[in-house]
């Protein structure tokens, strides 16, 4: 006689007597969906994963990041602050027609009038305008002057941290003789003897400042990843340096740097107004929050608008950008999660 198939056979061992299906048995019946049998484990496998993306893929730290961002008021306070500096800048007369050098001496520190809500300076002056135009120059700096130390430092650190040896001594040394300039002296002695009237000799100064405290930030990141296994496995695999370094270490050891950089940003803007204040930055006729800062300076008694306002303008911005540094933080920080 020939043996039964083997299909038949699941169905035979599933059936009692008289042909009623076994409720411990995971065939036909109510025992395959009944809560606590074996067909219920089946389903708790198929529930989604929260941390999981609608392909099934799981999410990225950036994905995480990026969807954490998008639900703090932190973020998207700051966020609209800063598009709204940035609009601004590129556009300052959509908002502000008048011409940020047109004074007349004759409304001298006078306030609020219509047409000009702020007021005007020690010069006659519209404040107003000069305050929205005054962004551009704060603005420039701050984004140019993050940009080079983002570029600059990350590659130095990466390098240092990478090959160490020689090459990491040699720009710890380096570093730790900038950390010792203070950053206004340093100011004061270099931008004097500056005759240039743009914005790039401070951007200059503050990348050849700025630059040592990310290599720091950018070599640690290198270090803590280059010791991960799967830099090991390619390393293994006979994966080249720059490829080790460029698809494997960079871009799960460029996070720390962002934050940096961002909360960095405000500070640039800080001090370029700063430097401007003092004389040894930007100077007039351009047009800068420090500028109109120090010129408003001696007249806070009889027009405290005209100090008043651009200082205001400087803090919003400063707080915005460090804001938003904070909320990149911890939206890019695991252990924070």
């Amino acid at each position: 006689m020939p043996d039964r198939p083997l299909e038949f056979e699941g169905a035979i061992a599933g059936s009692g007597t008289g042909g009623a299906p076994d409720p411990t048995a995971g065939g036909a019946g109510t025992a395959a969906g009944a809560p606590g049998g074996p067909g219920d484990q089946g389903r708790k496998e198929l529930v989604p994963d929260p941390s999981a993306t609608s392909t099934g893929r799981p999410r990225s730290l950036w994905s995480d990041a990026w969807r954490d961002l998008r639900r703090n008021p932190v973020f998207l306070v700051s966020a609209l602050i800063i598009l709204f500096l940035l609009f601004i800048s590129f556009w300052p007369s959509s908002i502000a027609p008048g011409s940020p050098l047109k004074c007349d001496l004759a409304k001298a520190q006078q306030g609020s009038a219509p047409g000009h809500p702020f007021g005007y300076d020690g010069q006659g002056c519209d404040v107003y305008t000069r305050t929205v135009h005054g962004a551009r120059t704060s603005v420039t700096v701050g984004v140019c002057a993050t940009l080079g130390v983002a570029v600059l430092g990350s590659v130095l650190g990466a390098l240092a941290g990478f090959f160490g040896g020689l090459w990491d001594s040699v720009l710890s040394r380096v570093t730790d003789v900038f950390f010792a300039i203070p950053v206004i002296l340093g100011g004061l002695v270099l931008l004097s003897v500056v005759t240039s009237n743009s914005v790039w000799p401070v951007i200059g100064f503050i990348v050849l400042l700025g630059w040592p405290q990310i290599s720091r930030i950018a070599r640690g990141a290198v270090i803590t990843a280059k010791q991960n296994d799967y830099v090991q496995a390619a390393r293994a695999l006979g994966a080249s340096n720059s490829r080790l370094l460029l698809r494997h270490i960079a871009p799960n050891a460029i996070a720390p740097v962002i934050v940096v950089a961002t909360i960095a940003l405000g500070t640039y803007i800080a001090l370029e107004a700063t430097l401007s204040y003092l004389g040894v930055g930007l100077k007039p006729p351009s047009v800068s929050w420090g500028i109109d800062i120090s010129a408003a300076s001696p007249y806070i008694r009889n027009a405290p608008h005209a100090l008043l306002w651009p200082s205001g303008a400087l803090a919003i911005t400063v707080l915005a950008f460090i804001m938003l540094g904070d909320a990149v933080r911890d939206a890019l920080d695991p252990k924070l999660r």
